[in-house]
């Protein structure tokens, strides 16, 4: 029989030993990358072999960080990470891995990367920060960071700011039930009297928005320092207080598992090889491999089937209520589907252009509008995970609607949108919450 080609002696002819001992480098190179090559799998049996199932061992709750820009909501986020990895497991991420979220491409099938997820002893938290502050408004409103807990992160060397307040009204309006504070930036006051005087202003600011400001958690610290792993008790031990009072003041949530499966569709992203992926988080209900679902809102409702869900990167047999996950559809182009629409079992919720809602309308202390509106008025109203601009009919009798009023209003969008009775909806208009 024959040598294979890599038993039989090389001859390299050259013209000077220089080049001599370039091509001797190359053909050495080349066996090793052929090597290399002959022990990767192929990459089916690489997604096999990288994928783990997500342990669902401990109950799952979704939290964010708000508050004004600049004030370490970003740093923060990355020291629990940090931390709570070393004690409880789980993956850290710096800052640039956060602050960059939203301009990754997800590869596979996961969840938007502006979500972390971490541990504390007794929870799974997945916990989503938008850096920017444009970013943050556009999901709070639409309901695609539907939290059951927020960690308001102000400075204490500044103090309450614009955007603490609007901060504060945004997580009223969409129905966050629970916030905690972290005074961030201990290190760099020096006074006491000023930290009890900011803690002070914070808690009169949430009580102003029907938050109780008496009772809420107020953990100050230094996420800078924490994240140096420095043990004073601005530091690391702050972290852990605050993850204590996550654990203990906001209470775990009941999940809708027993009505039909609906999910909101925040991205959708195309595998090769593999389909159509949609992300969001389950707002009701459960979702297995193998069913069949509808795509419903903004265009013809098309059926589809559910063929993988993952989350934070680890497979799922079903994804349910409270869960941010990827879901993997079959026979479902890229251009097919959009962020606005939902995926939901077949037949339990349908498209409208039409409604009859219930509107409180902000008063201009409120961040509302300065001036009435009238008939025909064509504000932009958010559902869920987006916006679509519609004409708004007053009662019969009603010429004008003041800042400050509550009214019923019938509103046709120019798009249909997947509703039901009870559907809370926000109206926006010039970047503002208006209703």
């Amino acid at each position: 029989m024959p040598r294979s080609l890599w038993s039989r002696p090389v001859k390299v002819m050259a013209t000077n030993l220089l080049t001599k001992s370039r091509v001797v480098q190359f053909l050495v190179n080349s066996f090793l990358l052929l090597i290399k090559v002959s022990r990767t799998p192929c990459p089916a049996e690489f997604c096999k072999m990288a994928k783990e199932k997500f342990a669902r061992t401990k109950p799952h709750v979704n939290v964010g960080t708000i508050g004004h820009v600049d004030h370490g909501k970003t740093t923060l986020t990355a020291a629990i990470t940090t931390i709570l990895s070393k004690k409880f497991g789980g993956e850290a991420k710096d800052y640039s891995q956060i602050d960059s979220a939203p301009e990754e491409k997800a590869r596979g099938i996961t969840i938007n990367t502006a979500h972390v997820e971490y541990e504390t002893e007794a929870r799974h938290y997945a916990h989503v920060d938008c850096p920017g502050h444009a970013d943050y408004v556009k999901n709070m409103i639409t309901g695609a960071a539907q939290m059951d807990g927020a960690i308001l992160v102000c400075s204490a060397a500044d103090g309450p700011m614009p955007q603490t307040r609007e901060h504060i009204l945004l997580s009223r309006q969409v129905g966050v039930p629970y916030i905690i504070v972290f005074l961030n930036k201990a290190d760099l006051v020096d006074d006491a009297e000023l930290l009890e005087l900011v803690e002070m202003e914070v808690r009169e600011l949430l009580s102003s928005y029907d938050f109780p400001g008496d009772d809420t958690p107020i953990i100050t610290g230094s996420a800078r320092l924490a994240l140096e792993g420095d043990q004073s008790e601005y530091g690391e031990p702050a972290i852990f207080r605050l993850a204590d009072a996550l654990d203990s003041y906001i209470p775990t949530p009941e999940r809708a598992i027993d009505k039909p499966f609906l999910l909101p569709i925040e991205d959708v992203f195309s595998i090769s090889g593999r389909g159509t992926v949609v992300t969001g988080r389950v707002e009701r209900g459960v979702v297995k491999v193998g069913e069949e679902l509808e795509i419903v809102g903004l265009k013809a409702t098309a059926k589809t089937i559910c063929t993988g869900v993952e989350m934070f990167r680890k497979l799922l047999d079903q994804g349910q209520a409270g869960d941010n996950v990827g879901v993997l559809l079959r026979g479902t182009k890229r251009e097919d589907v959009e962020r606005g629409q939902v995926l939901v079992k077949p037949g339990s919720i349908k498209p409208h252009t039409t409604f009859t809602g219930s509107v409180y309308v902000l008063s201009k202390e409120e961040g509302g509008r300065h001036t009435p509106f009238f008939a025909n008025y064509r504000p932009q109203f958010y559902f869920r995970t987006t916006d679509v601009t519609g004409a708004v009919s007053l009662p019969e009798g009603v010429e004008m609607v003041m800042p400050g009023d509550n009214v019923e209003i019938k509103v046709e969008l120019i798009a249909p949108i997947a509703m039901e009775d009870g559907l809370r909806f926000a109206i926006r208009e010039g970047g503002r919450t208006v209703g």
